[in-house]
């Protein structure tokens, strides 16, 4: 179908503000102009593209339209600067990151293209790349090291993670050491279900894999928290508790027992020129942040 970028820019903005109204107050139109064009839009598709709600949300088509408007609205920018009479809207980049890289060094990365804006989903390294096969984000940080179709792929090094708890939990739940009988019945922090670091740990360490309780615990900084304050032992990132671990406010459960998981940038090949800056500020960042990969 002929797209119009009118229709198509009204689509993007509900899914990024989430009502109709917000859509309207952003492109500077009618709340009626917004419902109209998505309308007409959603003709020209031949399938819904919202779900109406509170937010509004993207159909998975509507998703994948509203993607390739940003990278659009990339490849434009990179224009503008060969052409100055181009005025561009600026780039917004939809990019799947994990938390823990989040929270550790891609807003290092991120600072260095400042005249770029995001919309970061946040996933398991194991399923970031499931958004680019779907074709509804520009690039990912991702545990795959071969490349998704149509995209490009860089090692990026390695995500260290350490077994970690508080030494008042150690005393209270391993007194005896950590064995495969002590940890499955200690509590255990996970991340959310697609979490798998803790079992990974413990079959490499003591080629077990229990199910011990515990607690779910979405955000980075939550769970080097929750391993202060002794509410379980989890797969800390070392570059979070490092100085924890040198005050004594936590201690690896093993020693020499870290957890490296290796990183890939995996960035889509069309749009690969004008996502070059961000490219080379994530390999930069993380030559400087991450482990280096071992033999994979």
């Amino acid at each position: 179908m002929n797209i119009d970028y009118t229709q198509l820019a009204a689509l993007a903005a509900i899914l990024r503000s989430g009502s109709f109204e917000s859509a309207a107050t952003a492109l500077g139109v009618t709340q009626s102009a917004i419902s109209q064009r998505l309308k007409s839009l959603e003709e020209r598709a031949g399938t819904p593209l919202v779900l109406r709600g509170a937010p509004c949300r993207g159909t998975e088509t509507g998703r994948r339209l509203a993607a390739h408007f940003d990278q659009v609205g990339l490849l434009e920018t990179a224009l503008s600067k060969d052409l100055t009479a181009l005025t561009p809207r600026t780039a917004r980049l939809r990019i799947a990151v994990t938390a823990d890289s989040l929270a550790t060094w891609f807003l290092r990365a991120a600072e260095l293209v400042p005249d770029l804006l995001f919309d970061l989903v946040v996933d398991d390294q194991d399923f970031s790349a499931d958004w680019l096969r779907r074709g509804e984000v520009v690039a990912a940080v991702s545990a795959h090291k071969t490349p998704i179709a149509g995209c490009d792929s860089f090692a990026l090094g390695a995500m260290r993670y350490q077994a970690t708890a508080s030494p008042a939990y150690m005393t209270r739940w391993f007194p005896n050491g950590v064995t495969a009988q002590s940890i499955a019945q200690a509590p255990m922090l996970r991340f959310d279900a697609k979490d798998q670091l803790q079992q990974n740990w413990m079959k490499h360490h003591l080629d077990v894999t229990p199910s011990p309780p515990s607690h779910r615990l979405p955000s980075s900084q939550g769970f080097v928290e929750a391993s202060l304050r002794g509410l379980g032992w989890g797969m800390n990132p070392d570059l979070l508790v490092r100085d924890d671990i040198m005050a004594g406010r936590l201690m690896p459960l093993l020693p020499n027992s870290a957890y490296d998981t290796p990183l890939y940038w995996q960035a889509s090949r069309i749009v690969a020129p004008a996502l070059a800056p961000l490219t080379d500020a994530v390999r930069r960042i993380t030559r400087q942040r991450l482990a280096a990969l071992g033999p994979i």
